[in-house]
């Protein structure tokens, strides 16, 4: 038996309790009458050349970015994996080793 993505963050790691699903990352609950497969039309994300981004890919950081509230740099050929595609002015989430969690904008990232 195969458990719906979560409707709010499209997570694969949902769970069931009692009548509902829910998802251990945003912790969103829905019912199981809900609709489960989204018909949302997400807007095409893109890279610095004009790759089209998809969750999960690898990217490259094209340019040295300063940490806001930090004086860390993501410095230029830092390799990102398994991006999250996001809603906003920083379109990407993701985990950057040694920084930890941060939101990057596509058009200072290049996919792998």
């Amino acid at each position: 038996m195969t458990l719906p993505k979560c409707p709010q963050c499209h997570s694969e790691y949902t769970y069931e309790d009692g009548g509902m699903y829910v998802c251990p990352e945003c912790a969103h609950e829905w019912g199981k009458d809900a609709v489960t497969e989204a018909t949302e039309v997400r807007p095409v994300v893109r890279d610095a050349v004009g790759n089209e981004l998809k969750d999960g890919d690898t990217v490259t950081v094209i340019k040295d970015l300063k940490v806001k509230g930090s004086s860390s740099v993501v410095k230029v050929g830092t390799k990102v994996k398994n991006i999250r595609l996001v809603d906003g002015d920083h379109d990407i989430d993701c985990k950057i080793e040694g920084i930890g969690a941060m939101g990057l904008k596509s058009e200072f990232v290049k996919r792998v």
